[in-house]
């Protein structure tokens, strides 16, 4: 199970109605935090859910509105008398910029880890999930991310007493570890079967369409990307600030062949995202205009029987 929460989706300022764009995920006890504008701690107050136990957090890039709600998350997590590391994950300059904003919250009972995205795309795995950088098209270096579940093939229980495998070792084999005793090696591909689809949500603000959006949005479950400017007059403006229309979110959204694509990081100017949905669902249906705390818990595909 894989919770999404979108806790606020505007873009540049943020309003009485709209925080500014921040996306929490939570998988398997780890909390996952991508992009930290100002208000997104008031954002996921409403939500319910506290920032302390969060592991990471990442960052598309260091324009304000996308950054400057770090300081005040960290005294938070500060207060909240947490100790665990705290891992920052973003484009090169990372570690400069926080360095930068702790001059106001340099006292904490943790530590803080910045790693350095440095290639075009690159991948950190962690413990049942895998987070995927990938360059994209802005006025300054900045990434999309994709958050990815694997899911291993189905233990086979007939096979592991079949073939006299100890009892002791099935949940090792079955994580995935290679196992040995007594001179013999047991290894997981004796016990399970073909993997399983897994989950995956690929995030992307701040661009123009480009390729490599296509690409990392292939085979998710669910998409999200900006919709800066819904007017069909905005384009222009767009094309000059490096960001996206909603219709043209809307043709990555089709062409990648998601199932689903929730619009997010809005321009102040645009009220009601909402009015020009009948437009953008001629190119893909299925394309909602997120609201601050939209949420969606994504499960697992049901074996078959």
């Amino acid at each position: 199970m894989l919770d999404v929460s979108l806790l606020g989706t505007g873009g540049m300022m943020p309003l009485p109605y709209r925080w500014l764009t921040s996306l929490m995920l939570r998988y398997n006890g780890k909390s996952i935090l991508i992009d930290c504008g100002e208000g997104t701690q008031i954002a996921l107050r409403e939500k319910g859910w506290s920032p302390k136990p969060i592991d990471i957090i990442c960052f598309t890039h260091y324009h304000a509105d996308h950054i400057s709600g770090l300081p005040g998350m960290l005294l938070t997590m500060g207060n909240a008398e947490r100790t665990e590391p705290l891992l920052l994950i973003g484009p090169k300059g990372l570690t400069r910029v926080v360095n930068a904003l702790r001059v106001i919250a340099p006292e904490l009972p943790f530590e803080v880890v910045c790693r350095e995205i440095t290639e075009a795309e690159q991948e950190i795995s962690f413990d049942g999930f895998r987070i995927k950088a990938f360059k994209v098209s802005h006025s300054v270096l900045c990434y999309g991310y994709s958050m990815i579940v694997e899911r291993g093939g189905r233990f086979d229980k007939d096979r592991a007493l079949a073939l006299q495998i100890p009892i002791k070792m099935w949940n090792r084999l079955q994580k995935g570890e290679t196992v040995s005793e007594d001179g013999k090696v047991y290894t997981p591909d004796m016990v399970l079967g073909s993997p399983r689809k897994g989950l995956k949500v690929t995030y992307c603000t701040d661009s123009r369409p480009v390729d490599s959006i296509v690409a990392n949005a292939a085979g998710s479950d669910l998409l999200i990307l900006e919709g800066m400017y819904g007017e069909p007059d905005k384009l222009e403006k767009a094309r000059e600030n490096r960001h996206m229309t909603m219709y043209e979110a809307a043709r990555i959204a089709k062409e990648a062949r998601v199932p689903e694509l929730w619009l997010t990081h809005y321009s102040p100017s645009l009220m009601h995202p909402e009015d020009y949905l009948k437009d953008v669902r001629k190119i893909f249906p299925s394309t909602i205009a997120a609201r601050d705390g939209r949420t969606v818990e994504l499960n697992f595909e049901a074996d078959e029987a």
